[in-house]
């Protein structure tokens, strides 16, 4: 089990690659919370605004995201630039983050889940992860973390 020491850095940079290893996106991010296996961090998106499926992504709206070194996903909790209001959730399918002292690094599997806060929930870029060349077990195991993603987000907004 790995273990940061006390004195950890507070900034890392997150490095998000394809699933063939190539980087795709870089980006600098504040530690919130870590611990062996996941940490949370928050940043601040850096992309011209754009809408996604009904939901507004504005240059400046702030992400709480959360790595997972032993889980197939990420979980990118978004929040409006102006007054902080949650948005949504958006559920990135990878491989399990590689978390060091500076850097998370994650491979993209191009399968995610979009979660609106009443509930609704969209599968995106099917046709994208059906095209990867990746060998079944690692489909089967996308697979197994977007169900538990929609199970886990059922019962989250149940409440």
């Amino acid at each position: 089990m790995k273990t940061f020491p006390a004195n950890s850095p507070t900034h890392v940079t997150v490095i998000k690659l394809d699933a063939s290893g190539r980087e795709t996106w870089r980006y600098p991010g504040r530690v919130i919370q870590r611990q062996a296996n996941w940490i949370v961090i928050e940043a601040f998106f850096d992309r011209p605004d754009m809408l996604l499926h009904g939901m507004p992504l504005l240059r400046g709206d702030r992400f709480l995201e959360t790595y997972f070194g032993d889980r197939w996903y990420n979980i990118f909790e978004i929040h409006d630039r102006r007054d902080d209001q949650l948005r949504g959730w958006y559920c990135n399918i990878t491989r399990p983050a590689s978390i060091a002292e500076n850097t998370i690094r994650y491979i993209d599997l191009a399968l995610d889940l979009l979660v609106f806060p009443d509930g609704r929930q969209l599968v995106l870029d099917e046709d994208q992860f059906e095209k990867l060349n990746l060998s079944q077990a690692s489909r089967e195991q996308a697979r197994l973390a977007l169900d538990k993603l929609k199970r886990d987000f059922q019962q989250k907004l149940q409440m």
